[in-house]
């Protein structure tokens, strides 16, 4: 690579991919489109952070960078598709005589969501679930929403907030349209009240068989 000198570590990547696609790692034969990759990275940062092997194909072989054009790629995604932009720290490595791979570290955002720009500057938030990119929960926006605002704020419960945690006691957690159809609140203030509350961290929301899910 031009502008990125490469190290070795044949092993390392192979350990890495070893381990195969999860919520912190993601391969990529080739980079063609900044905005998709754009997405990676939001979903990324919205969880835990996590990282891209370029040059790596969705079977865990192999393939290399063929194209320098994928770190500009990158970097495009990451600066210009990101709201807020993220530092993306990318490191090269020699894996066979002539073959690279690029690993492209994303950290954890500080204070969610980091948004991608989509087609008609509409601002759009990912999150990383299991292998897969997929829209932010408005459950998740609400919780950060109110930690940026709120943060430190006491709660003042009321029925509303009693039956969420006594739906949740019952079966082991809730769904908002679960706590929606049992307390007869529009979507809206559920939203609100739930997001409120994993912001205090009373509650807090996990992904369960595809769902997000309320838990204690």
């Amino acid at each position: 690579m031009k502008d990125l000198a490469a190290i070795k570590g044949r092993h390392y990547i192979h350990s890495l991919i070893e381990e195969g696609e999860h919520e912190q790692q993601d391969f990529k034969f080739a980079i063609s489109d900044a905005r998709k990759i754009a997405r990676s990275i939001s979903a990324f940062s919205n969880h835990s952070g996590g990282r891209l092997l370029i040059g790596v194909k969705d079977n865990g072989a192999v393939a290399g960078v063929r194209n320098e054009e994928d770190v500009y790629m990158i970097e495009t995604a990451a600066e210009m598709y990101c709201r807020p932009a993220v530092e993306v720290r990318m490191t090269a490595f020699k894996v066979d005589p002539g073959t690279v791979v690029i690993r492209a570290e994303i950290p954890k955002a500080l204070r969610p969501p980091v948004c991608v720009v989509e087609a008609g500057n509409e601002l759009r938030a990912y999150y990383r679930v299991n292998d897969e990119n997929i829209v932010a929960h408005p459950l998740l926006l609400s919780a950060w929403a109110h930690y940026a605002d709120d943060n430190g704020a006491l709660v003042a419960f009321d029925s509303h907030h009693r039956l969420l945690i006594d739906l949740i006691k019952e079966e082991g957690c809730t769904t908002l349209d679960e706590f929606v159809r049992r307390s007869h609140l529009s979507t809206a203030t559920a939203t609100d009240l739930i997001g409120r509350l994993a912001a205090a961290s009373v509650v807090n929301l996990e992904y369960r068989q595809g769902q997000l899910v309320i838990v204690i």
